[in-house]
């Protein structure tokens, strides 16, 4: 995705004043989330890539009241691929696939969280439109993407995640981001939820290429 100088809501635009809104807005709606992802990378270590240099998140399931309007605010419509990047137990790949009627698909490095996913899946028959790749989520084409989801620590989203969909994403296509913003994007639209039902603030952003 390059930045492009166009206005407000018409692409990803590069902009200081853009930034600054979105860490005010991180900074309210997901503190302690920040706090979460911090114990969990110094008091078990992150949920590295197996194999690979690459530590991009701890396992901290999103809960599904806000998969849904993560899916939601990305206008997923049936019949298009979503990919969600560290999928975990696989959430949102089965939502995508089971009320969206999408073609989900979720990259996964732990194979235990992997087997979960799959057990999930072939429970609830979803097979046909729900799978998980177990392997590095940088390794991965994401050229066939209509929607990405992506709930990922903030170095890993702009070190890494962020060039990578700038290359492959197509035109149109849509990335959802949880609670931590695409630094060198401008949303689409930003979306806070106050309370998830467990008293927890959430702040959604969704962009498009």
């Amino acid at each position: 995705m390059v930045p492009a100088r166009r206005a407000p809501g018409k692409g990803l635009i590069m902009r200081k004043e853009g930034r600054r809104r979105g860490r005010a807005v991180r900074r309210r709606g997901a503190p302690w989330l920040a706090a979460c992802l911090c114990a969990a990378a110094l008091g078990a270590g992150l949920h590295a890539q197996e194999g690979f240099a690459a530590k991009l998140a701890p396992y901290y399931p999103t809960p599904e009241t806000i998969v849904g309007q993560m899916l939601q605010l990305g206008g997923l419509k049936a019949g298009e691929r979503v990919f969600d990047l560290g999928s975990g137990d696989g959430r949102i790949v089965i939502m995508a696939a089971q009320k969206f009627h999408a073609d989900a698909v979720g990259v996964e490095i732990d194979p235990d969280l992997c087997r979960q996913s799959l057990a999930r899946i072939a429970k609830l028959r979803l097979e046909k439109s729900a799978r998980i790749i177990h392997g590095d989520l940088l390794a991965q084409n994401y050229a066939s993407a209509d929607l990405v989801t992506v709930y990922l620590l903030p170095e890993s989203i702009n070190g890494k995640v962020q060039p990578l969909l700038d290359r492959q994403l197509k035109k149109g296509a849509r990335v959802v981001a949880h609670d931590f913003e695409f630094r060198a994007w401008t949303p689409e639209k930003v979306e806070n939820i106050a309370d998830d039902g467990e008293g927890r603030s959430h702040t959604l952003y969704l962009y498009r290429k």
